[in-house]
């Protein structure tokens, strides 16, 4: 039986470097498994639009698919922008939208793998700050999921680790630096907890001019692309229970 069709489904952004970014992600994890038929779509500013990809998939008799919103928080894009989109395709497609990629233990393990890059010893963990810094949202689920992130994070042996916002939540990105500051932390690095750049990645990086460090987005890491390819495969079984039950 041929396998579901993986269409990662991202934002979209008018900065160019985002589109890159997806696109790059996404050639990983089709690289790391051959044969799985791996699609791109976006919701908003960059082609190919998602319903477009699903259009096409379905004239070419493609019948299964699992849509992966490529969100690190199940917010507004995940419950309303995305299902509507999957609802409005012909019917002769059979889709299942996997859950977003986090939390994860692999996206630790990413912001962990950019800081590192960025400059930070392992051994300075214990004494270095860190502010994991994510887009915002107005839903209270997707700041929680933040939050438990945070902690998370302070659990692999971080001095402290403060969650902060680049919109419609507080606190601000320099709010968390000048805080871990106060608290005494010998060094302070902020870690982007956003996928690819774009306005709200810069507004980070503008929030992040007091730090001593400043990781990059998480971008194409292997971590992410392994992350793409456990969510594909766990709707893939999830799909198969249903039919079964």
């Amino acid at each position: 039986m041929r396998s579901p069709v993986l269409l990662v489904i991202a934002h979209g952004s008018r900065d160019p470097r985002h589109a890159a970014t997806v696109h790059a992600l996404v050639e990983r994890a089709r690289a790391a498994r051959p044969g799985l038929r791996v699609e791109t779509g976006f919701l908003d500013f960059n082609a190919p639009a998602a319903p477009r990809v699903l259009e096409r998939l379905a004239a070419e008799g493609v019948r299964d698919v699992v849509a992966l919103p490529l969100l690190l928080t199940r917010a507004f894009h995940a419950k309303a922008d995305i299902p509507a989109v999957l609802r409005a395709v012909s019917p002769v497609l059979r889709i299942r939208q996997a859950d977003v990629l986090g939390p994860s233990p692999l996206l630790l393990n990413a912001v962990e793998r950019r800081l590192y890059e960025a400059g930070i010893d392992p051994a300075q963990k214990r004494s270095t700050g860190l502010v994991l810094a994510s887009a915002g949202s107005s839903d209270p689920e997707a700041i929680a999921v933040i939050a438990h992130t945070a902690r998370e994070l302070r659990h692999t042996g971080w001095c402290a680790v403060r969650p902060a916002f680049a919109s419609a939540s507080l606190p601000r990105t320099e709010d968390a630096v000048r805080e871990l500051r106060a608290e005494g932390c010998e060094r302070v690095a902020v870690a982007p907890y956003v996928i690819a750049p774009g306005r709200l990645p810069d507004r980070i990086a503008l929030g992040a001019r007091d730090a001593d460090v400043l990781a990059d987005v998480l971008g194409a890491s292997p971590e992410l692309a392994r992350l793409l390819l456990e969510r594909y495969d766990e709707a893939r079984i999830e799909r198969r229970l249903a039919a079964s039950a």
